[in-house]
């Protein structure tokens, strides 16, 4: 995307360009006193820089590190603008920049009940299958790192729809590293983190992209010493339920535990109910002759490996939801049940009167985190300790 003008009095002229298309993603802009702001995802996080109108760049604003920025509103004439900043481990805090001494300063932030200085972020960048590098970012206490300590982790992944991983604060999330537990998120082909060549090589024909991505990721955690042979759990939703079910099945080896959560699981019926006529452009149509074998080569619920030893499972979907239905999950743990796939429980958690998740109360979202975060703990070797009254 590019920042362009029209002349109001003239609005069939032709644009005029003032910021040329680059290789970031523009995420927005916005003007503040007599200059633009514009912000960039860059590597999955968030840049901004601070322009003049015909398009020269002042400085780069200044942000707390790597997180997520918005905001930057403005009128004619404001000296100053606010935005808001989130990280992995601090909540969204507003943040007041200057744009005559081109300095941020902290606002307004949160009271939390832990220090974010104990917790580390940093991000890798690892190869896949074919050769391409992945983001990932990688989050857990500094002592794990600063000590080389491998510890129980949980890979997250979504790859699809052009939806960006980018960083947000997760109070979920934050206890199981609060646990000793290391987090890691890869930003898999099929998003939208670096524009729409990415999208497009992890979606239809090139949706392989994605699995072979998430892949890797399980490796490179293993290999370079962020968790232990058996104490990697992977974790998805929606579109990253399919996500794990698929690598589930190319890779049991790979994963202690899986958490697939309102997955798609049956990819050659998923057009048949309520949404999943229009993921088509995303999967392909199991309608088409080209796009049949390619689905069906994945499906989750069609590929299950008996005689292969699998991870503990634990399936979560909720009764009402209108997105992913819940046959989906009912079916794929049905047949994961019924399949001799080892020692290792494969089971289904049903939520009740919840959808697919957006807007579910505070309550069943702890219930259900306690639930599988508990179960990834037990299998991956995680100790919980109990916090004192």
């Amino acid at each position: 995307m590019r920042v362009v003008t029209l002349e109001a009095t003239r609005p069939r002229s032709r644009p005029k360009e003032v910021v040329g298309e680059r290789p970031e993603t523009l995420a927005g802009g916005s003007l503040v006193g007599n200059r633009m702001i514009l912000a960039y995802m860059s590597d999955a996080q968030t840049v901004a820089e601070l322009v003049e109108l015909d398009g020269r760049k002042v400085t780069d604003v200044p942000l707390p590190g790597m997180g997520t920025a918005a905001g930057f509103g403005g009128r004619e004439g404001d000296p100053e603008t606010f935005f808001s900043f989130s990280g992995f481990v601090t909540p969204a805090s507003i943040y007041r920049f200057d744009t005559t001494s081109l300095k941020s300063e902290l606002f307004a932030q949160p009271d939390l009940p832990f220090n974010p200085d104990d917790f580390g972020v940093e991000q890798r960048l690892y190869p896949s299958r074919d050769g391409t590098l992945i983001p990932m970012t990688v989050i857990r206490r500094k002592t794990l790192a600063d000590q080389a300590i491998a510890a129980p982790t949980i890979l997250y992944g979504y790859g699809g729809f052009n939806i960006s991983l980018t960083p947000g604060y997760s109070a979920t999330r934050m206890a199981w590293l609060e646990q000793g537990g290391v987090y890691a998120i890869a930003n898999l082909r099929g998003g939208g983190e670096y524009g729409k060549a990415w999208h497009e090589a992890g979606r239809g024909a090139n949706k392989q992209n994605v699995f072979d991505d998430f892949i890797a990721a399980a490796e490179y955690l293993k290999a370079n010493g962020f968790t232990t042979k058996d104490g990697l759990a992977i974790e998805g939703r929606s579109n990253g339920g399919l996500l794990v079910g698929a690598v589930v099945n190319q890779r049991p080896d790979l994963f202690a535990a899986a958490l697939p959560a309102v997955g798609v699981m049956d990819m050659l019926r998923f057009d048949r109910f309520t949404a999943g006529r229009y993921w088509v452009d995303d999967y392909g149509s199991p309608e088409k002759a080209a796009d049949f074998p390619l689905l069906y080569g994945y499906s989750p619920y069609h590929n299950i490996l008996g005689g292969k030893a699998y991870p503990a499972i634990l399936v979560s979907t909720a009764d009402t939801d209108d997105r992913v239905v819940p046959a989906h999950s009912f079916k794929y743990a049905a047949a994961l049940q019924a399949a001799d796939l080892g020692a290792r429980p494969r089971l289904l958690r049903v939520e009740t009167r919840a959808g697919h998740g957006s807007g579910k109360p505070v309550d069943k979202l702890i219930e259900e985190y306690a639930d599988s975060y508990s179960f990834a703990a037990y299998f991956t070797g995680l100790k919980i300790r109990a916090k004192p009254n």
